[in-house]
């Protein structure tokens, strides 16, 4: 049974397979080879913990995770967090009367967030293109939590953007390469993050959610955007025994860290 701390989102007759794919999308536009990195998440969830994994979609957004986690193994069991109210109703709305799926709203940055999950521990932890929102002091801190939730043997996985400063020519040359590709896609009419949300917005169902999301993240903003071997390091010192990428294009990294 789906549950949550908040009210339960009423069925509405609203088409939430065409949102979700509209999320889609839009996030490939910025992330052609996005799917790939999901592809390798669950080769390694599958790889070091089976299955039948009962997993952290941490901040979970629309369920993409969670949908190709039950793609691809259905046996497994998904807990989706986060705050973003107008994200949570597409999730919410997508798996309806599924009973392994529940999702939780909660702040990350909030030191008690761990208390509002119906889980104790999970064989994994996964997200993607979402802790880079936060800056390294309460990634950091965040990073210790998730330690405490993933059991001995357990894997903690993100992908995400994560920025080497030591090559400055070579991210400049890749990000000036990509966006002249996003530029072409735009001509074909690919939405980008701030069409995307001026849709949900005109939507009857969505615009409450959405104004409730602006409310309270505002505009887009990054965090710091640390390298991988940063990431790697913290998730150690934080008490996983080994951390390192497992996939990697140009702008992004599957970061994999081990119980």
């Amino acid at each position: 049974m789906m549950t949550d701390t908040s009210a339960d989102i009423t069925t509405t007759g609203t088409d939430w397979r065409a949102w979700q794919e509209s999320w889609d999308r839009q996030q490939e536009w910025y992330m052609p080879d996005r799917e790939d990195r999901f592809s390798i998440m669950l080769d390694m969830v599958e790889a070091l913990v089976g299955t039948a994994p009962r997993v952290l979609d941490l901040a979970c957004g629309t369920g993409t995770i969670t949908a190709r986690l039950l793609a691809r193994l259905p046996e497994a069991t998904s807990t989706g967090v986060d705050l973003d109210p107008a994200l949570l109703a597409i999730a919410r709305g997508t798996f309806e009367g599924d009973e392994r799926v529940s999702f939780v709203t909660a702040d990350l940055k909030d030191p008690d967030w761990t208390a509002r999950l119906p889980h104790g521990s999970y064989d994994a932890v996964l997200t993607a293109t979402a802790l880079h929102w936060l800056h390294s002091e309460p990634l950091a801190a965040l990073y210790g939590s998730v330690a405490g939730l993933v059991r001995d043997g357990g894997v903690f996985m993100s992908a995400d953007h994560m920025i080497d400063d030591t090559t400055p020519r070579i991210n400049a040359a890749e990000r000036a390469q990509r966006h002249a590709r996003m530029d072409q896609a735009k001509q074909a009419d690919a939405l980008d993050w701030a069409e995307w949300w001026q849709l949900a917005a005109q939507d009857p169902v969505l615009a409450g959610p959405t104004a409730r999301r602006f409310e309270i993240y505002g505009e887009h903003a990054d965090g710091d955007m640390p390298s991988a071997a940063w990431h790697a390091r913290v998730l150690r010192e934080k008490g996983f025994a080994e951390a390192r990428p497992v996939w990697c294009s140009p702008s992004d990294t599957l970061l994999l860290a081990l119980k």
